[in-house]
């Protein structure tokens, strides 16, 4: 299934083309039909010989309704572009052929109409010499010139063959799963409620599939499908579809909203561009200049802002970033096209790179042209690794809708195989320039607090996930993964790190030490502990495990030892006795009440103990 575009000047008897080639008129309008011209989107269909079956939009050929012709053209496979032998070039024929160039559309014929009007073969010959002197530098410049009459059938015959032929020259169109349809037709039946058309691309729909339209975010479900007036249960890409759908309301929707799958297309405000500015221009782009912009079969005012110069002369390109004043929805690779919206005239248009960028970016950065420069020209697991960029990894689904369909299984291995992507534990993927810079900035802050705190053992790892800026989930995972980093309860350290005390301090160590061990149940304090040693030398050794700081009484130290002891002296009264109170503890230790309630506060904390009324009993850390 194929579509094509009818371009040309209102005068140059598009719509009788399309009569005479479907059957059907394409001007549904009655101001159409009184004014002899196409005001608006026109739809027709047919089967050449061949076999092919091929859907046309009719767009309009005035100057005044050029906007209408922007919403028909973004999604065909080819143009005809039509031109009056009695008339030659006109103006818009120009404009029409150049919105074909900008938007990249290379499949397509030129159609000589109204040759019955011509009877001077000379003037025949003259015309066909200009068109081709305006398509040389275009994408339409192997375009074959076919000579018709709708009025006589002339060259029809000739005009089918040669669609034919070219459908033939063109690329299948690919079903990515990822079905897309630019609405530009919206319209209620009688019993059947909202209808959309459009013509498909990125996958198959099928009834029954849930939908969201983009940029309102509303979902609903596809009621029923036609395509070419046949009721169709599954519609490919490539088709003129109508979709009549279910939990969606005709005022909700408009002409320029994307119909796709859920979650695959994220309304943007901002859009970072390529862009070529038309030679015929009588003054230079400049930075904020307001523009319309036009993509698929949606519009939108907005402004410029040029990332890479001060202005842009005429004919030269560009990148730009588009600030909008009301969301798109747009991906990567996106054609679209520029208009001064007063007075109106097309200046330019070019390809969508990045649809979501993070902010507006400073302009004049090197760098980010770089960067921009990849996504659009780099090879395809270059750009997917570039997607893949940013502070934190993104799962499969996630990192296909910033790349896109197109080849992502391809690009996904090559990146992997590269080395440009990596794959976490959790199977999600980061770019691997990212998850590198990570890294090195949880060793750089590890560095330098091991520096500013040398008698510390780590850095609280709270402290450390807050200043990465990571979920908890991902900051976990990578200190598992790096063989650098050691994790130790609470605290985070470098592999490398050690505490190391000087002579003076390990003196003062051994003096404390000794007076703990003289009065095992009842040592000194942490206060009078810090005045002998020093409060980050006593740090240290908590850090160290060597002393341990009971949690609920912060004042009540004990060593390794001594602590231990208790704690199985504890565990023991409970098995024997059924519980323990501070009475008992202290009675067995000769401890004060001090003591005593503070190691019993600091077992409930750590779960060792459960206090019921003034006893405890066993908690659930307790060893069986």
């Amino acid at each position: 299934m194929r579509v094509v575009g009818t371009a040309g000047h209102v005068d140059h008897g598009k719509s009788s083309l399309v009569r005479r080639l479907t059957g059907i008129d394409p001007d549904c309008l009655a101001e159409e039909k009184a004014r002899e011209m196409t005001i608006d989107l026109g739809f027709a269909w047919l089967t050449t010989p061949g076999g092919e079956q091929v859907g046309v939009v009719d767009v309009p050929g005035h100057r005044d309704f050029i906007e209408n012709m922007l919403a028909g053209v973004g999604g065909i496979d080819a143009a005809l572009l039509v031109i009056a032998a009695d008339e030659g070039v006109m103006p818009q024929t120009r404009e029409h052929l150049a919105i074909l160039d900008l938007l990249g559309i290379e499949h397509g014929l030129v159609v000589l109409s109204k040759t019955d009007l011509v009877e001077d073969v000379g003037w025949l010959e003259l015309v066909e010499q200009d068109i081709l002197d305006l398509l040389e530098s275009t994408t339409f410049h192997k375009a074959e010139i076919v000579r018709v009459s709708a009025h006589t059938g002339a060259g029809i015959p000739e005009l089918l063959a040669q669609l034919d032929s070219l459908f033939t020259q063109l690329p299948p169109r690919a079903d990515l799963n990822r079905p897309r349809l630019p609405i530009d037709r919206v319209f209620t039946m009688s019993g059947f409620g909202t209808v959309v058309t459009g013509t498909l691309t990125g996958g198959v729909l099928r009834v029954g599939d849930e939908i969201e339209l983009q940029p309102t975010g509303l979902r609903g479900r596809v009621r029923g499908l036609q395509s070419y007036k046949q009721a169709v249960q599954v519609a490919y890409p490539g088709s003129r579809v109508a979709v009549n759908l279910s939990g969606v309301e005709k005022q909700a929707v408009q002409r320029g909203d994307v119909m796709a799958f859920p979650g695959q297309i994220q309304p943007t405000l901002l859009a970072d561009v390529r862009f070529r500015y038309l030679p015929d221009l009588d003054r230079p782009l400049r930075h904020n200049t307001q523009v319309k912009m036009f993509s698929g079969a949606a519009e939108s005012k907005g402004y410029v802002r040029l990332l890479d110069a001060e202005t842009l002369p005429p004919g030269a390109e560009g990148w730009l970033q588009l600030r909008l004043e009301t969301p798109l929805a747009l991906s990567p690779g996106d054609r679209f096209i520029l208009r001064y919206p007063s007075p109106a005239q097309t200046i330019g248009g070019g390809v969508v790179v990045n649809p979501n960028p993070a902010k507006r970016w400073k302009r004049m950065q090197p760098d980010l042209i770089a960067h921009l420069a990849t996504q659009m020209e780099g090879s395809p697991a270059q750009r997917l690794a570039q997607a893949a960029e940013g502070s934190e990894p993104l799962k499969r689904a996630a990192l296909q809708n910033r790349y896109g369909s197109a080849g992502f299984e391809d690009a996904l291995q090559t990146a992997l195989d590269e080395g440009l992507l990596t794959q976490l534990p959790d199977g999600t993927f980061w770019a691997t320039v990212s998850l590198r810079g990570v890294l090195r900035q949880i060793y750089a802050l590890l560095s330098h607090y091991h520096a500013a705190e040398p008698l510390r053992l780590g850095m609280p790892r709270e402290e450390l996930r807050s200043r990465v800026g990571l979920k908890q989930s991902v900051f976990i995972m990578l200190l598992e993964m790096e063989r650098d980093f050691v994790v130790e309860g609470s605290i985070v350290r470098l592999k490398s790190h050690q505490i190391q005390f000087n002579e003076r301090q390990q003196t003062r160590i051994h003096d404390l030490m000794a007076q703990m061990q003289a009065a095992p149940y009842t040592p000194p304090s942490y206060t009078d502990a810090a005045s002998i040693v020093g409060e980050k030398v006593l740090r240290a050794l908590i850090d160290l495990g060597e002393i341990v700081q009971m949690t609920a009484a912060p004042d009540v130290i004990f060593t390794r030892a001594a602590y231990d002891e208790m704690v199985a002296g504890v565990i023991e009264i409970i098995d024997t006795q059924g519980a323990v109170d501070a009475k008992g503890l202290r009675d067995r230790y000769s401890a004060s009440r001090k003591y005593a309630i503070g190691l019993l506060e600091h077992l409930d904390t750590v779960g060792i103990t459960k206090r019921v009324g003034d006893s405890r009993v066993k908690g659930k850390a307790a060893a069986d």
